[in-house]
């Protein structure tokens, strides 16, 4: 038996100069920081490599038509993942010293 459940829709994001040229840059830097990790990986990819980056341009280029068009509903991605990726690198460094 299934039971579904439906969440309510987030609100529109509120408009203020400048909204939309960070959410373009917003939308661009997290899928490029995917791509400049995978061109300086130690570790031959193989084929992923080149199919993981074209994969990651190709959802840069979806996410910027998002953010350009529809930004009243563009939600920002740093805002979400930036306090999980400093807190993984904030225990790398505490490991690192701590070894």
């Amino acid at each position: 038996m299934w039971l579904l459940v439906a969440r309510e829709p987030r609100q529109d994001a509120p408009h203020w100069p400048g909204r939309t040229s960070l959410a373009a840059l917003d939308a661009v830097a997290w899928p490029l920081a995917a791509v400049f990790s995978i061109l300086l990986s130690n570790q031959p990819l193989g084929v992923v490599g080149p199919v993981l980056t074209v994969a990651a341009l190709a959802l840069s280029a979806v996410r910027l038509r998002s953010a350009i068009s529809f930004n009243h509903r563009y939600h920002f991605t740093t805002w979400r993942w930036g306090g999980v990726v400093i807190g993984l690198l904030m225990m790398g460094f505490a490991l690192r010293l701590a070894a």
